[in-house]
């Protein structure tokens, strides 16, 4: 098992949010240590569609206008991300897991979430459609397509099965929002004991300080929040083979 190379003692993107007392809380408590790679990793690319992305990049509050759950400007940077990862766990055949919503067209399954946000039934018709992955990361024939209605990508979805048929020990996650839908997989994940490691720049979310400090919860508890770059080597030097009937890349 891989073992990360991220120093603890390296700056976070977290870090100016924490008071000096957090700082020491999470020291002393034994928090935060590295739990390492797995050997046997899938991609999760979690809801990054034309909701959570917009279609383009511009500010938030300009994208928000026709998509109310935009991100805005930071969708893209971690969209670039997101496609430099997919092309080495596609070099090496790991399997690729989308997450996206899916709702009836009269939106009678909006469920809970009509409780909180008073935009979703602009319409049912348009909120499914937006639903569709971002054209840069269009998902691959032999993906594994997750239609869900709440947060995490295993909530009432078949993904755990998908995972232990194919014998996955671990997953790497991005996508948005880094607050919501990973922090909800990630931790579903954990329950289920994966291993979990999160992108720090291939997540990303509409506010910022939720970004930041749901990064540092992830770190601190669940998952190890690390650099695409570390991801990437770490891809690299996987064993080829070890999916001969997962993903395949596309043409």
């Amino acid at each position: 098992m891989a073992e990360g190379k991220v120093s603890q003692a390296a700056p976070r993107i977290w870090d100016r949010y924490l008071t000096e007392r957090d700082k020491e809380v999470l020291a002393a408590s034994g928090y935060a240590q590295r739990a390492g790679y797995g050997a046997r990793p899938a991609l999760a690319v979690i809801d990054v569609s034309y909701n959570f992305a917009g279609d383009r990049p511009e500010p938030v509050l300009e994208s928000i206008k026709r998509w109310p759950n935009s991100c805005g400007e930071v969708s893209w940077p971690a969209i670039e991300v997101i496609a430099r990862v997919l092309a080495a766990g596609r070099a090496k055949g790991l399997p690729v897991v989308y997450s996206t919503y899916e709702w009836h067209p009269n939106g009678f399954d909006f469920g809970g979430w009509l409780w909180k946000n008073n935009r979703l039934r602009e319409s049912a018709v348009a909120v499914n459609e937006g639903n569709r992955i971002v054209a840069a990361l269009e998902p691959a024939a032999d993906d594994i397509m997750i239609k869900k209605k709440k947060p995490s990508a295993f909530f009432g979805t078949p993904l755990v099965s998908y995972l232990v048929d194919l014998k996955v020990d671990s997953l790497l996650v991005m996508g948005t929002t880094t607050s919501g839908c990973v922090r909800a997989t990630v931790v579903d994940a954990f329950s289920n004991n994966l291993r979990a490691i999160v992108l720090e720049d291939g997540c990303f979310d509409r506010v910022e300080v939720s970004h930041a400090i749901n990064l540092c919860d992830m770190n601190a508890k669940y998952a190890d929040v690390v650099p695409s770059a570390e991801v990437i080597d770490y891809i690299r030097g996987l064993p080829d083979g070890l999916f001969p009937l997962a993903a395949t890349a596309p043409a």
